[in-house]
This record gives C-alpha cells, sequence and structure tokens, in this order.
C-alpha cells in the first residue's frame, strides 16, 4: 500500500505470465515504462523515496529540483523504474 487510494500488487513472474500472453521483459536489462506517483510535497517526495529503498530499492539518480517540479527515480527490486514527482499547483497552467 502506497496511500489509502493507491495499491501496488508485486506477483512473482510465474503468476504473473498469467495475465498475459506476451513475454515477460526483465526489466533489469531494459526499462518497459516508467511509472509515476505525484506527491503532494518535496517533503513527501523525500519519503516515497527513503521508503523505496529501505524496502531495496535503488536511486537511479540524483533528486532534481527545479523549483516549480521536484522529483525522484529510484528502480524496484526487480528493476522497474519509478518517479515520484512533486509539482507547484500555481505553476502547472506557466510551464
Amino acid at each position: 500500500m502506497i496511500s489509502d487510494q493507491i495499491y501496488v500488487m508485486l506477483l512473482v513472474e510465474e503468476f504473473f505470465s498469467t495475465f498475459t500472453d506476451k513475454e515477460i521483459v526483465d526489466a533489469n536489462a531494459a526499462t518497459e515504462a516508467i511509472l509515476a506517483l505525484s506527491a503532494d510535497s518535496k517533503a513527501e517526495v523525500n519519503a516515497l523515496l527513503e521508503r523505496a529503498l529501505a524496502a531495496g530499492g535503488k536511486p537511479i539518480k540524483e533528486t532534481e529540483d527545479r523549483g516549480f517540479m521536484y522529483s525522484s527515480s529510484f528502480q524496484d527490486p526487480e528493476g522497474h523504474q519509478w518517479e515520484t514527482v512533486w509539482m507547484d499547483p500555481g505553476a502547472v497552467a506557466t510551464q
């Protein structure tokens, strides 16, 4: 559970393969998607990153602070790429 409104289900590959007829990609060798989570503040971006790293994730690149946007990137233990992003609501229309 990421929040009261966001849940993520992690499945072993054998069970996951029952949901698709496509080949299962090795996320450590290729990027198939970037999963993004919106945060309400810079502090929440940092907290989500800390939780991900504590659960076995690895940072991908340095946290970026562009003033109106703040983001962090990590990969989960299976290699899937995640981003957490905060955007200043007042700046969204002007950027």
